[in-house]
């Protein structure tokens, strides 16, 4: 079995999915949030200093459509090419990074 190794680096528009998602289970939202207070998860993606790729990769993949979480996740991607994305979206299927490479993927069973 694989291991995952922290910190785990994501963005705040996938945090903010995150608590979304388990906003109707108990203590999930906050569960969320403890994984950053603890430095498990960490959130140091600034999306104004990359905002033009974000738009180019959202209306690339308009016809997905791509959510501005999954944009930060490809654009991460393309920032550091040892990035795998952790992910229950099979939308990252589609997805490419660096214009036509696929972008790794970890998809739990």
């Amino acid at each position: 079995m694989d291991v995952i190794e922290p910190p785990i680096f994501t963005c705040d528009a996938v945090l903010s999915e995150a608590c979304f998602l388990l906003q109707d289970v108990k203590g999930g939202s906050d569960a969320v949030l403890e994984l950053v207070a603890r430095g498990i998860v960490r959130s140091d993606f600034h999306v104004t200093a990359e905002l033009d790729a974000l738009r180019a990769l959202m209306k690339k993949f308009a016809s997905v459509p791509m959510s501005l979480a999954d944009a930060c996740l490809v654009r991460m991607s393309e920032l550091d090419q040892r990035t795998v994305v952790l992910t229950l979206d099979s939308d990252f299927k589609i997805y490419r990074r660096n214009k036509r490479q696929v972008v790794p993927t970890i998809t739990p069973r």
